[in-house]
């Protein structure tokens, strides 16, 4: 009977510790993320696929999404709007839009030719990219030296925790040939110190052992390089291997 008010005096010192550790972790829960603006380029067959089964896994802070697409791509318009209406049911407040631009490549096109129809749409895309972009001039980003010597437990280990850190405005691509102009028209324009974007690249899961013709062109412009299988990783040092992720 003694030890009983010692025991009183533990479970209220208990009880007093415990308090602050609740409200704390109330208050983070409460807290909302901002929104973060996103550009999505979007191609034709599997590309536009693979990139929906993607931002399936992002929540409702990744809005507005700005989808762009080639001027002639009239699947993939149904696929996103399809896409967009099915979210709607889940986050009544997502918001979207459409941009099409000329495609920089047609199928079995000459090479000669498609310079000139590249470099139609990269100029097509300038002000594009300027309106939907907002300045990132704070943002860190971490180059292969940096991410190799971050701590393990700091590094990304998904593709969800990249655009964290890329997070708030980013573009967001896979491989369509569409994503060319548009990505070089946003390298263009932080090269000019006039807007800062980053570039995040996810390879398509159907490259195994070589990049497609876009991701060899991007690999170079890109913040964020991300392929799906071992190989690519070994031959390309700069690219982060996240295993699969759609």
């Amino acid at each position: 009977m003694e030890q009983l008010p010692v025991v009183v005096v533990l479970l209220l010192l208990f009880s007093l510790l415990l308090v602050p550790l609740v409200l704390l972790d109330r208050r983070r829960r409460g807290r909302r993320t901002p929104p973060f603006s996103l550009l999505v380029v979007a191609g034709s067959g599997g590309h536009t696929t693979e990139i929906l089964r993607l931002l399936s896994c992002l929540s409702e802070s990744y809005s507005p999404r700005h989808y762009v697409l080639a001027d002639s791509d009239k699947m993939s318009e149904a696929k996103i709007r399809s896409f967009e209406q099915k979210r709607a049911e889940t986050f009544s407040e997502s918001q979207f839009s459409l941009d099409r631009i000329p495609r920089s490549r047609e199928v079995r096109q000459s090479w000669t030719s498609s310079v000139l129809t590249t470099l139609y749409s990269i100029l097509y895309s300038l002000p594009l990219t300027y309106k939907r972009k907002p300045d990132l001039s704070d943002l860190q980003v971490f180059s292969t030296e940096e991410w190799g010597a971050l701590p393990e437990q700091r590094r990304p280990g998904s593709v969800l925790q990249v655009l964290q850190e890329a997070a708030p405005c980013l573009i967001l691509c896979n491989g369509p040939g569409t994503c060319v102009p548009v990505c070089l028209s946003a390298f263009l324009l932080g090269l000019l110190r006039i807007k800062r974007t980053i570039i995040v690249y996810v390879e398509s899961i159907c490259r195994v052992e070589t990049l497609s013709l876009s991701g060899k062109i991007l690999y170079y412009f890109s913040d964020y390089f991300i392929v799906q299988w071992p190989d690519l990783k070994k031959k390309y040092p700069k690219s982060v291997y996240l295993g699969r992720i759609v």
